[in-house]
């Protein structure tokens, strides 16, 4: 029994310790999104792709804030329909955090550049 007790409050503290890592890595990308989109016309610069593209590959970021990076990254005017297909799934999940369902948003309403609703949202986000 005492053993059994051990594993549990070990796993537990395990994944205390673990969750609030995550959440910061996942703040952190959706603050690197954010700033790449409150700034960018037509498409994201050379260096946004590329923190875009970190963002796709960290294991530590969540599926749907990989799936926003890289629909930003893809960004050619507006989100590809492809894209914005994922994004609306995103924006209808319970699931998915407040910050990947309004940073998919304003995606999906991408038109060369965020509107002004966008950029201020964008701007709460930094």
């Amino acid at each position: 029994m005492k053993s059994n007790l051990g594993k549990v409050l070990l796993v537990v503290l395990a994944f205390g310790s673990f969750s609030p890592l995550a959440l910061a890595d996942d703040a952190a990308a959706a603050k690197s999104i954010a700033a790449i989109l409150v700034g960018m016309n037509h498409f994201p610069s050379d260096e946004g792709k590329a923190t875009l593209h970190a963002i796709t590959q960290d294991d530590s970021v969540s599926a749907d804030l990989k799936a926003v990076a890289l629909a930003v990254h893809n960004v050619q005017h507006a989100a590809t329909a492809d894209d914005k297909a994922a994004l609306a799934k995103i924006v209808s999940s319970s699931m998915a955090s407040t910050e990947a369902k309004a940073l998919a948003e304003i995606v999906v309403g991408f038109n060369h550049m965020p509107s002004a609703d966008a950029k201020a949202s964008l701007q709460a986000m930094l």
